[in-house]
């Protein structure tokens, strides 16, 4: 998947061996207050659960995206949780962060995925069709003011899920990747 049209319009592709130390080099320059490189080097060694995107700006990397596939309770429902996403502090608040979360519903949509949770800000987030979850569960309870911050976007017609805990990968299952 490959998707760009204009000067410093991001081409969105999936992310390539290649690409690992440029990603790693971006998410600490993106959130210099959080240690985010355990997670995301993990993703980077699951191909087969996660989807990983990059946008390239001017042969460079401008951002990174992960979506983790992922389950609800018991149910056969697919389902993706969103995170991270990083976009390079020079190129923040110009749309590149929005063309990847775009790019990787498109694509989760085409592979059947009928669901994506997001923990993030809801304004933002809230922009891209996401709103407040409440019937399905993290794996580890969120301080209070954090509640309308866990989401979720359908992007299917079978539903929503009856509810209960988000099953995911044990690298996803570290208290502090859902307390801050």
């Amino acid at each position: 998947m490959t998707v760009s049209s204009a000067p410093n319009t991001p081409e969105i592709r999936c992310s390539a061996r290649s690409d690992a130390q440029a990603i790693e080099d971006l998410y600490p320059r993106a959130f210099p207050d959080e240690d985010l490189l355990p997670l995301v080097r993990d993703l980077l060694e699951v191909p087969d659960t996660t989807v990983s995107l990059v946008a390239i700006i001017d042969s460079s990397l401008a951002g990174s995206i992960f979506f983790t596939r992922c389950g609800v309770g018991g149910t056969e429902q697919k389902a993706a949780l969103l995170a991270p996403l990083a976009v390079a502090p020079e190129w923040q608040r110009q749309g590149v962060g929005t063309a990847l979360v775009r790019a990787g519903l498109q694509r989760l949509r085409e592979e059947g995925v009928s669901v994506v949770y997001v923990l993030g800000d809801p304004a933002y987030y809230g922009r891209l069709g996401f709103s407040a979850e409440r019937s399905v569960r993290t794996p580890y309870p969120l301080p209070t003011d954090w509640a309308d911050a866990w989401q979720s976007q359908r992007l299917g017609d079978d539903g929503a899920p009856e509810g209960g805990p988000l099953s995911l990968p044990d690298y996803w299952l570290d208290p502090a990747l859902w307390s801050g």
